[in-house]
């Protein structure tokens, strides 16, 4: 199993690209800390309990620099180190500049990119007091890359996490921390469901591979990432978009 006694950090562990994360981390021998705001967290780390693998719930808003020390904390005071992260806890809802509020506007950001940025300052942070290195998976997007109608503030803050990524991996890349971003395209979760059949058929039709994608397919790019078999990655931005952004 590649990630054997590997401490891991899933934020946004609760549900989508996190949760099949954080169940493919244990199953791959992994000790999984999952974080989310929701306690479902709970009951997914209850589930891979049961099954006999290793995995906790710390409830954890990534918005909050207190929250995130902790969070961190937990989990080495429970594995005794921290090796993996995986930065994914994320917001979509959005609309055109004109019309988006400052409130809207602030919460996307907060989440998706200042949540990030917490979550690697204090993994890193960690993995430097260790001395042995780590890997740091943040969840991008199409829209790290592509713009989009009505996505003003989730592609601003998914461009800030690429660019993040690159600036981290660059700087931390002698320390033996590779920093790598994963940027799905639409992907079939109960957040794209909510949408209606009509929504979730035009973002079908917007991928060239003529389907969305799947939260196992992005967690095993993810998986990737963050093993040996990407030992010489860093920096990168690994898209798994059926063919999105190659239009």
């Amino acid at each position: 199993m590649r990630f054997q006694q590997k401490a891991v950090i899933v934020t946004g562990g609760a549900g989508g690209i996190g949760a099949a994360t954080a169940r493919l981390f244990a199953e791959e021998g992994a000790k999984v800390a999952i974080a989310d705001l929701s306690e479902e967290g709970q009951v997914l780390a209850d589930e891979l309990t049961r099954s006999g693998l290793v995995a906790s719930f710390i409830k954890t808003d990534v918005t909050q620099e207190g929250e995130v020390v902790r969070m961190v904390e937990k989990t080495v005071e429970r594995y005794g180190k921290l090796d993996i992260l995986f930065a994914n806890a994320g917001v979509g809802a959005d609309g055109l500049a004109d019309e988006l509020s400052l409130e809207d506007w602030q919460l996307a950001i907060d989440i998706n990119l200042t949540g990030v940025f917490l979550c690697n300052k204090y993994a890193i942070k960690q993995m430097l007091s260790q001395g042995n290195g780590g890997a740091i998976v943040n969840c991008g997007s199409v829209h790290s890359h592509v713009g989009k109608a009505r996505v003003s503030a989730y592609a601003a803050a998914k461009g800030g996490v690429k660019m993040l990524t690159q600036s981290t991996a660059v700087a931390y890349a002698a320390r033996n921390i590779r920093v790598n971003a994963v940027c799905p395209g639409y992907v079939d979760t109960p957040m794209i469901n909510r949408l209606g059949e009509e929504v979730k058929n035009y973002l079908i039709g917007l991928h060239p591979a003529g389907r969305l994608g799947t939260a196992e397919e992005v967690a095993k790019a993810v998986l990737f990432l963050a093993s040996d078999d990407a030992s010489f990655i860093t920096g990168t931005s690994l898209m798994v978009d059926g063919g999105y952004t190659a239009i």
